[in-house]
């Protein structure tokens, strides 16, 4: 895996018993979930206010969830002086944006995933983050879980052998043709919304970036993926392969396998555990079975993402990570013969 190298040179550390104060932009539904239920949990942190783009509606939302303060516009919020930190789950495409002008107003940013709509976009968000000394993260929430330092654990141990394979599907039945996860002019797609989990798992367990050997789409209207099959080549010999869907068959697909020379790795849910999940590993007979805990991924994440603003210290999903997972997707959208996100509509596809 990459390191960091936009990390701050110095993020203002905070005392360990000063409260966080958080503003969510926009009124999304992952927000109970992924934000306001966390924070709950975690002594010394509140979610603040709240801004959306109907301000009825952010005012709805925050007599819902206990929010004491509503900003008639994303930009009120995110200057409001009594603000730590913004939690962007906004649209793919307005990520980049608003995470900018966040962080040039001195906030910390955890940013909903993709961190950008390509590489180029992340690129220019970390140089800010760097220049401006705030932390900004990526929400890949699953990287918090101990499920995933399990499963990291066990693949670099060496008890599988010689790594061969990795294998990744994240495949949901998104059927309405109106979701935004269809825009292409929102960042849209299947390899966006669920292959950049795929994505960063495999990246993650390797420890390495892949070459993106073969990528095949179906498409719900031009250029935007409801389906990807990707194959890579990782150093060493290895080969991966990742399987997303916005349109499937089955209720939920969620599952990675990896393959050794001595044994193999399943893992299914591993971007949910806290919802379910099951680590199975096989050497010969021998078959073991390890629980995890059911504690949400999203209260690890934000633990996290506090303790780094409280110390000054660097986050796991930082800037650095978003880049190198967006330069795949970037990847895997050409190699399929289409663009990548973000750019206008009169942009050639790639040959």
């Amino acid at each position: 895996m990459t390191t960091d190298p936009a990390r701050p040179r110095w993020v203002p550390k905070m005392n360990v018993n000063t409260e966080v104060r958080i503003g969510l932009l926009g009124a999304a539904r992952i927000a109970p979930p992924a934000l306001i239920r966390p924070a709950q949990k975690l002594p010394g942190v509140q979610v603040l206010a709240v801004a959306a783009r109907d301000p009825a509606r952010a005012r709805a939302f925050a007599q819902r969830h206990g929010i004491p303060r509503v900003h008639d516009t994303y930009q009120g919020l995110i200057q409001d002086p009594d603000l730590d930190a913004v939690y962007i789950p906004l649209p793919n495409s307005l990520h980049a944006e608003w995470s900018t002008r966040a962080l040039e107003a001195g906030k910390h940013v955890l940013c909903e995933k993709p961190l950008a709509s390509n590489a180029d976009e992340a690129r220019r968000m970390a140089a800010v983050a760097a220049r401006t000394g705030r932390t900004l993260a990526e929400a890949f929430h699953y990287r918090y879980h101990p499920l995933a330092s399990r499963l990291k654990a066990i693949v670099d141990s060496g008890e599988l052998g010689t790594i061969r394979h990795l294998e990744a599907h994240f495949c949901v039945p998104v059927i309405f043709p109106g979701n935004i996860r269809y825009r292409y002019d929102l960042g849209g797609g299947a390899t966006m919304d669920l292959g950049c989990y795929t994505i960063n798992l495999l990246r993650y367990l390797s420890g390495a970036e892949p070459a993106v050997v073969r990528a095949r789409a179906r498409l719900s209207s031009p250029q935007v993926d409801r389906f990807m099959d990707a194959e890579f080549a990782f150093p060493g010999g290895r080969t991966g392969r990742m399987v997303c869907s916005l349109f499937s068959l089955v209720p939920l697909r969620s599952r990675a396998a990896v393959q050794g020379t001595e044994g193999e790795l399943r893992v299914s849910g591993p971007f949910h555990p806290h919802l379910y999940h099951r680590l199975t590993v096989r050497r010969g007979s021998s078959v073991r079975r390890e629980p995890m805990p059911r504690e949400s991924t999203f209260t690890y994440q934000l633990q996290a993402f506090v303790e780094a603003l409280r110390t000054g210290g660097g986050i796991m999903t930082n800037a650095a990570d978003a880049i190198a997972n967006l330069q795949v997707i970037d990847a895997v959208y050409e190699k399929a013969g289409l663009r990548r996100r973000g750019l206008p509509p009169s942009a050639s596809c790639p040959r």
